[in-house]
């Protein structure tokens, strides 16, 4: 071990769960060469490594017996402004919800609409993290990764990055590359995205009929904020399940016996149901088992109550994916990273 890691930390800090497990080691990166000589010590030391970004797309169910290397680097720029497009670059260790914040306030739109996400910018790439219309493949314009394979640093375009819904070429690769920094392409002209009801109509009721794009924010925060708990309050890592996605005979099936199920046609021909109202439709809404739950208000999202166990929220989590498949014979994927 160098002299620079530290030893047996707690990382309950680190997940937005909550969960207290130890890292064998522990280092936080907060530069490319930091995370270049922390790669070749582990190497040196033959010491496993387990990258860290804001944890909040992560759920801990053992201690880790590796190098936890912390994302810390931070920084954002602007690359191109030609008065119309803006291309703005950021470091994976910024925090997501203040670099959005920081561009609105400069004037940039393309953001908005994913105001409120925990996490960090070089997390966001690895789901193709998205939120009310908008997903991050709709405002990228390239990110920079190292290869851990080779040690060569990469930039990747829109195209090889293999987007899908939440899902890239990066998720399904893992250990593979280490975002370094992530590039957004925004704009000083205000593209709104409404088609969410909810978004609409909150903005209606407050009297706002021309919404800027720090408006949209506002609104949308308000909602999630209304909606999900605060993970510095209740531990979560926000939806738990994905949208599962089904062929159309599956979604008639279950509208034959459920008329009120949220279904939405998919341009493949397919139909995403909400995760959410079918958990809510078993009755899981609201349950707790010891201090791992399930949102009172959005069934869609597993909480920490305060001292529940990577593995009992797990155990909850596998236990509400077989009571949707036995009721609906639909399987639910959690969105969660798993360790």
């Amino acid at each position: 071990m160098t002299a620079h890691w530290q030893e047996q930390v707690s990382l309950k800090a680190y997940n937005t769960f909550g969960i207290d497990v130890k890292a064998r080691y522990f280092f936080q990166a907060h530069s490319d060469a930091e995370v270049r000589a922390a790669l070749a010590e582990a190497q040196q030391c033959n010491v496993p490594v387990f990258v860290l970004g804001g944890g909040s797309n992560l759920l801990l169910t053992r201690d880790i017996d590796a190098l936890v290397l912390h994302m810390a680097s931070r920084g954002q720029r602007v690359l191109l402004d030609d008065g119309s497009r803006v291309v703005v670059e950021a470091e994976a260790g910024e925090p997501w919800h203040p670099f959005v914040q920081s561009t609105l306030a400069k004037g940039f739109s393309g953001l908005e609409n994913l105001s409120l996400i925990p996490g960090t910018v070089g997390a966001a790439p690895m789901q193709n993290v998205g939120a009310y219309g908008v997903e991050i493949k709709d405002v990228f314009a390239g990110l920079t990764a190292l290869d851990r394979e080779t040690g060569e640093v990469r930039d990747f375009a829109l195209e090889e990055c293999a987007f899908g819904y939440r899902d890239s070429v990066f998720k399904r690769n893992p250990g593979r590359w280490l975002i370094l920094r992530v590039r957004f392409a925004l704009s000083r002209a205000l593209q709104a995205h409404l088609d969410y009801g909810p978004v609409r109509q909150r903005l209606v009721e407050q009297g706002i009929e021309q919404p800027t794009a720090q408006a949209i924010s506002d609104a949308i925060c308000s909602i999630r904020r209304e909606k999900l708990p605060d993970p510095a309050e209740l531990g979560n890592a926000g939806s738990f399940f994905k949208n599962p996605v089904v062929p159309a005979a599956v979604a008639e099936r279950i509208r034959a016996q459920h008329p009120g199920v949220v279904a939405y046609a998919q341009a493949d021909g397919q139909v995403k149901l909400a995760a959410g109202w079918l958990i809510e439709q078993a009755g899981w809404k609201g349950y707790r088992d010891g201090d791992a739950g399930v949102h009172r208000l959005q069934a869609l999202v597993l909480v920490n109550h305060g001292q529940a166990s990577g593995a009992q929220l797990h155990d909850l989590a596998r236990r509400i994916q077989a009571d949707i498949y036995e009721r609906f014979g639909v399987e639910l994927e959690m969105e969660p990273n798993l360790y």
